[in-house]
């Protein structure tokens, strides 16, 4: 069974369902069980229109929950006739998708759930982990969001910024967790930055090229994460990299500064560095800066005392730590990064330990862990 296939053609089955009257709500659940029969069905007769084959048995799902709910019988009178089975047209609905769960009867917190759920294939965990969350609290939100959309026709798209985020936090979970979306989000994103004249989209999309350039560096052959600073930067991908920064220029020179285009920003003077030591990290600080009066996050704050680190030196860095919240993701993993600069090894192996016994994926625990342990080693018995 192809799982990956199977992701792929989930948001133009709900595209189809939606289209042709389903709410969301029930739309998602009728895909649900259709690609659990698919996952009970395919292995001993593959379908030959896979999209097809998902449509047919998911609005024939969708009229069974419609019949059994007198609640829906007025809908279910004006829907269309089920679909012949047959091929789908091929068509990419995604983009499309995401603009519609960002839907304006939602806020945009709540149509970034919901999208990032139903669409973007995040788990509510993972969901909740990029919001700073608790679990139940994310999946309060994403049910209050189900059920604010359920019985509306979604066909008033939702605003670019909305999107724009659900596509950031996609590439981000895909860049650095444990399920690989982060080819979806910059193909996504090409095609949005393609269609509207949005310096944001094209922050966005340079964003994510100038990250995406460094990934095959990231880890050693054995799966291992290879930080920033030790990173074979031969291995960087140079015409994503120009791409990218050519990207960004043409964004910056509208002069309508956002998050994204700061944040590229930052990437860009990582990527122009020939080595970690040339690093321009004075100026890093200043676009730093910059994104924390654009959206004053602690997340961002966090990033900063990082660079501050490095161009002030580690005390600088750890006074700005100590105005922020020790209950951040990465606040002991910085805090040990810092102390280990700053040449405190006990204060940093303890630090490491405790940011590994936190990280939310296996490769930036085993990083940590390892990083505490050389420590430990130097001290001796």
């Amino acid at each position: 069974m192809d799982e990956v296939l199977l992701r792929s053609l989930t948001p133009g089955v709900l595209t189809v369902l939606v289209r042709r009257g389903a709410d969301f709500a029930a739309a998602e659940d009728a895909v649900q069980d259709a690609l659990v029969e698919a996952f009970r069905v395919w292995p001993a007769d593959p379908p030959r229109d896979p999209k097809g084959w998902l449509v047919t048995v998911a609005w024939r799902r969708f009229l069974d929950a419609a019949r059994a709910d007198t609640a829906r019988r007025r809908r279910e009178d004006r829907v269309d006739d089920e679909p012949p089975p047959g091929p789908v047209p091929a068509a990419d609905d995604t983009l499309h998708l995401y603009f519609l769960c960002a839907h304006p009867s939602l806020s945009p917190s709540a149509a970034v759930a919901l999208t990032l759920r139903a669409v973007g294939g995040l788990t509510t965990r993972q969901i909740a982990r990029a919001y700073l969350v608790p679990e139940a609290t994310m999946a309060q939100r994403i049910s209050r969001a189900k059920r604010t959309v359920s019985g509306v026709r979604l066909d008033r798209p939702g605003d670019v910024a909305t999107v724009l985020r659900v596509l950031y936090l996609v590439f981000n979970e895909g860049y650095s967790g444990d399920v690989d979306l982060a080819a979806e989000a910059v193909r996504l994103t090409r095609q949005l930055a393609a269609r509207i004249d949005h310096p944001e989209a094209a922050g966005l999309l340079a964003l994510m090229l100038l990250h995406h350039a460094r990934r095959t560096a990231r880890t050693a052959p054995d799966g291992s994460l290879v930080p920033l600073e030790e990173q074979d930067r031969s291995r960087w991908d140079t015409r994503l990299i120009a791409e990218g920064v050519g990207i960004l220029q043409g964004a910056l020179a509208r002069d309508r500064l956002g998050e994204y285009q700061a944040q590229a920003a930052i990437a860009a003077l990582h990527a122009d560095a020939p080595t970690a030591g040339e690093t321009d990290w004075v100026q890093i600080v200043e676009w730093y800066d910059e994104l924390v009066r654009l959206t004053d996050s602690p997340v961002v704050r966090l990033n900063r005392a990082v660079a501050v680190g490095e161009a002030d030196g580690p005390r600088a860095g750890l006074a700005a730590l100590a105005e922020l919240d020790p209950g951040l993701p990465r606040h002991p993993a910085v805090a040990a990064h810092l102390h280990e600069r700053d040449g405190d090894p006990v204060t940093a192996a303890r630090l490491y330990a405790e940011a590994a016994r936190k990280a939310t994926n296996l490769a930036e625990r085993d990083h940590l862990t390892r990083r505490a342990a050389r420590l430990n080693a130097h001290r001796g018995p």
